[in-house]
């Protein structure tokens, strides 16, 4: 399990049960809504029926946190409180701010949507089958790069050894996943955390930055989400848990193996508190707030084609909920240690989103705690 890549089972789980399961949930009627239970009562409710160390849930609207709620300890075994300040591991919903990161760059004319893999990365001999790929198909795993052609089957057993920047990790990556035909189908959804590196990479070559350093200054900063940061949170803060041999047994931040590899950063290691993370849900709720322009955003929740349930930039879509007043966004993200979850309805603005610093018990916490609380309305 520690081996696994962010969000290994985001395709198979969670597009056929998770988020579908939850975005399929059918709001209460009015007078049952008046005698259901508090959000602090369905927190409670998700956070004993499934036990993780700790459970942290909030609401968005278009004016921001509304509710926010947390239970559980810091780490398994310890007394130490989870609070509403601490930072989550996010994942693979990392994922969508990789690419409103992209965005923001498009809006600054720093880079434009549709650029090809040889506009991306001029400096590489690529196959001729990648030549004309626009970036979207990346985004929106559809470009036909699978995770054994970048990653291989032994790069996460060493990866985390590797003293050179991650800048020129994510290089070596991309000339090894570019340089070769599309091993998937090319117009094919298939979930691979691949597309977001090689995207981080193409990040890096426009802006000169780490991809790290450009998440930082283009949505960090902007956005006002001083607890962001990549990996595990460090110093007075959760860890995140290992499910092996189904026990809860903290990791320590400073042991290599408490997350993916670094150089995954663009496809999964983002971390924040609750509060800055509904910031960046509240940006996608009200156009960009600003920060990304309307039609941005717009591009980045609408998926290729409009199916029952598709895959955006960064954003899986489900049609058709008879809870929301438009098409649903979500996502959700785990490096087999964290879990996270967000359910938004952009068209009625609001969000739903849950947080566990484990994903055996956290997992199931999460997706209870945001399906109570669209029940709940």
């Amino acid at each position: 399990m520690i081996h696994t890549l962010a969000c290994p089972r985001l395709s198979r789980r969670l597009m056929l049960s998770g988020i579908a399961g939850v975005a399929a949930t059918t709001a209460l009627p009015v007078q049952a809504r008046q005698a259901a239970p508090t959000r602090d009562a369905l927190l409670d409710a998700a956070f004993t029926a499934s036990a993780p160390p700790a459970l942290v849930g909030g609401v968005v609207t278009r004016e921001g946190l509304v509710w926010s709620g947390v239970r559980g300890v810091r780490r398994a075994g310890g007394t130490e409180a989870a609070t509403l300040d601490d930072r989550w591991h996010l994942g693979s919903n990392t994922k969508a701010m990789t690419a409103a990161l992209y965005g923001r760059l498009v809006d600054k004319g720093q880079a434009k949507w549709g650029a090809t893999a040889a506009e991306l990365f001029p400096d590489l001999t690529i196959d001729p089958a990648w030549a004309a790929t626009p970036v979207e198909r990346f985004l929106n795993h559809t470009a036909g790069l699978r995770d054994i052609d970048m990653l291989g089957s032994t790069w996460l057993l060493t990866a985390r050894a590797d003293t050179t920047s991650l800048t020129s990790q994510r290089a070596v990556l991309a000339e090894r996943a570019l340089s070769k035909p599309p091993g998937g189908t090319v117009g094919t959804f298939a979930y691979a955390n691949a597309n977001y590196i090689l995207v981080g990479a193409a990040i890096e070559r426009i802006t000169g930055l780490s991809s790290e350093d450009a998440m930082a200054a283009e949505v960090f900063q902007p956005l006002g989400l001083t607890s962001g940061g990549s990996g595990p949170p460090v110093g007075d803060q959760p860890w995140g848990h290992s499910g092996l041999g189904g026990q809860a047994t903290p990791m320590d931040p400073t042991n290599l193996f408490s997350d993916n590899p670094l150089a995954m950063g663009p496809a999964g290691t983002a971390h924040m508190s609750l509060a800055d993370y509904a910031t960046f849900v509240r940006a996608v709720l009200t156009e960009g707030a600003g920060w990304l322009k309307p039609e941005t955003v717009a591009h980045l929740i609408t998926p290729p084609v409009a199916t029952g349930r598709s895959y955006a930039l960064g954003w899986i879509t489900v049609a058709g909920q008879p809870w929301a007043r438009g098409t649903v966004i979500a996502h959700e993200g785990t490096n087999t240690m964290w879990h996270s979850m967000v359910v938004a309805d952009p068209a009625g603005g609001r969000a739903f989103i849950a947080l566990s610093n484990d994903e055996v018990r956290g997992g199931p916490a999460c997706q209870q705690l945001v399906s109570s609380l669209i029940r709940m309305g």
